[in-house]
């Protein structure tokens, strides 16, 4: 006969193999960040700079499915509720269009880009070259 150790053993072991267990942790997390926050002090001004780092992150978080993720991200960070169009975030922060990876965040594209391997221009267009 099953104890009651076993049977929380498997549900719990059930609960993690199809994503609840870790999205109601998630939710525990926001939920309880949400209550401690402060709502009377507003979120501190936010740079234009750290916008668009956040909205590569969120357009992340967001394809992956970490959506309380996301949520704990724009109350904590005071960023804007709304989602920037991928075309304006392309357009300003001069991202290249990549027609195979016009599914993925833009923040994969980056990495992939910088990863490899680079190997400095000994043209004279390159500033690091330049003779003082």
């Amino acid at each position: 006969m099953a104890t009651a150790r076993d049977l929380k053993d498997v549900l719990k072991e059930s609960l993690a193999k199809s994503g609840v267990l870790s999205e109601v942790r998630s939710r525990i997390r926001a939920e309880v960040f949400n209550i401690l926050q402060d709502e009377v002090e507003p979120p501190p001004p936010i740079s234009n700079e750290n916008i668009f780092i956040n909205e590569l992150i969120r357009e992340y978080l967001i394809y992956n499915g970490y959506l309380f993720t996301e949520s704990v991200l724009l109350s904590e960070s005071g960023h804007p509720q709304f989602q920037f169009e991928r075309d304006f975030l392309k357009q300003q922060l001069k991202v290249k269009p990549v027609e195979e990876a016009d599914n993925l965040p833009l923040l994969y594209s980056l990495v992939s880009y910088f990863s490899k391997e680079y190997k400095p221009s000994t043209s004279k267009d390159n500033p690091t070259d330049e003779k003082t």
